[in-house]
């Protein structure tokens, strides 16, 4: 697996835990690095995985917004958690990680889906990354 691919799924990783602890990323991926200093068995996190999880914690909220918008028949609290955390981080690097193309991005989550969730949820994730792609421009817009 790719460095980068692996850098995503910690962070995919990371928003979930934060998600279903009821904590923020920060926290968790504080827990994380202390982790990896004190387990060998542990890997480092790596410096792509912070970028990712620090780049969505620092645009949450507007990222909420956007999945709660254009989301079709979901309630973000009631959509699937892993979905959730994975369109969370899809978007964020769709729409903010400029060095990252728009179908890498996309792709990926979707292989995120794949491993992770039901065989429905690789669709979700396409269509609704795909949507934003789509609106892109108008979607990147800083946060109060």
């Amino acid at each position: 697996m790719a460095a980068r691919s692996k850098a995503r799924k910690r962070a995919f990783q990371i928003l979930f835990e934060a998600d279903q602890r009821g904590i923020t990323v920060q926290n968790v991926l504080a827990d994380w690095i202390r982790h990896s200093r004190s387990d060998d068995r542990q890997p480092p996190v790596n410096e792509y995985t912070m970028q990712l999880v620090e780049g969505y914690a620092e645009h949450v909220a507007r990222i909420d917004e956007l999945i709660s918008t254009y989301a079709v028949d979901w309630d973000l609290d009631r959509m699937p958690v892993v979905d959730r955390n994975i369109v969370r981080l899809g978007a964020y690097e769709l729409i903010w990680e400029d060095g990252t193309p728009d179908a890498v991005a996309i792709d990926e989550a979707v292989q995120l889906a794949k491993e992770f969730s039901t065989d429905d949820s690789p669709a979700f994730v396409n269509g609704l990354l795909g949507r934003f792609k789509e609106l892109k421009p108008g979607l990147r817009r800083d946060e109060k």
